[in-house]
């Protein structure tokens, strides 16, 4: 006898960090999404640098619905990471996220003023998981970074173009990252120009990993384009 597949909905807990205080006063806001394998509470320390000095930003790294062991969990020590999704049963994994997100959306801007700026920023595998995010969003960032991650290759084209419509993408990844190389990288500049991205490339000497240097750059082009506004 085969057994039959059902899907409950539920609550539970999520959890995020968050640099800076919001109020009416914060003029940038960064939602950052970490890869696999990783907690937002460590991935969150990244940006500490652009915070201290700047009292008008705040930074939010929402965590990955589902923890599991990164190795040996002996006498309860081993080290922890979270992921976005996996392979299976990965079209609820991806509603799940999707409204926790928007939930925790509407919680932050809740605290703002309308004109805020967002940057949503999204490394490794949530790179893809901020592009499934924003389709369903219910704000428009002023910027997309992907960083040492790719835009959804499933994603139909359609919702694709639309989201991607005026909204200015960055893309980063290190000249020695092992996940995003040369190749990897052009189809990405390829297809995302083929949808009339406004794109900007930008490349640092590392791995699979954030970069202090780039990440201030970011932070001060999107404060010079505040300062235009």
């Amino acid at each position: 006898m085969l057994a039959h597949e059902h899907h409950l909905v539920v609550s539970r807990t999520a959890r995020y960090f968050q640099l800076g205080e919001l109020s009416k006063h914060t003029q940038q806001v960064w939602v950052v999404c970490h890869g696999y394998g990783q907690l937002a509470e460590y991935f969150i320390r990244h940006f500490a640098a652009l915070v201290a000095p700047d009292p008008t930003l705040v930074v939010v790294a929402p965590e990955g619905l589902s923890r599991f062991y990164l190795e040996n969990n002996t006498n309860g020590r081993g080290r922890i990471g979270a992921t976005w999704m996996t392979r299976e049963d990965r079209h609820a994994e991806i509603e799940d996220y999707t409204n926790y997100l928007n939930q925790l959306a509407s919680h932050i801007f809740a605290t703002t003023t309308t004109n805020v700026g967002v940057t949503v920023l999204g490394f490794s595998q949530g790179a893809a998981t901020v592009s499934r995010w924003l389709t369903r969003a219910q704000f428009k960032p002023r910027r997309l970074v992907l960083w040492a991650g790719v835009f959804p290759p499933d994603m139909e084209l359609p919702v694709a173009a639309h989201l991607l419509q005026n909204l200015p993408v960055t893309l980063v990844a290190g000249t020695e990252d092992p996940f995003v190389g040369p190749e990897k990288l052009a189809a990405q500049q390829e297809y995302l120009t083929s949808l009339g991205v406004g794109l900007d490339v930008l490349r640092f000497n590392g791995k699979h990993a954030l970069h202090a240097d780039t990440l201030r750059q970011i932070y001060t082009n999107d404060t010079r384009t505040d300062s235009l506004a």
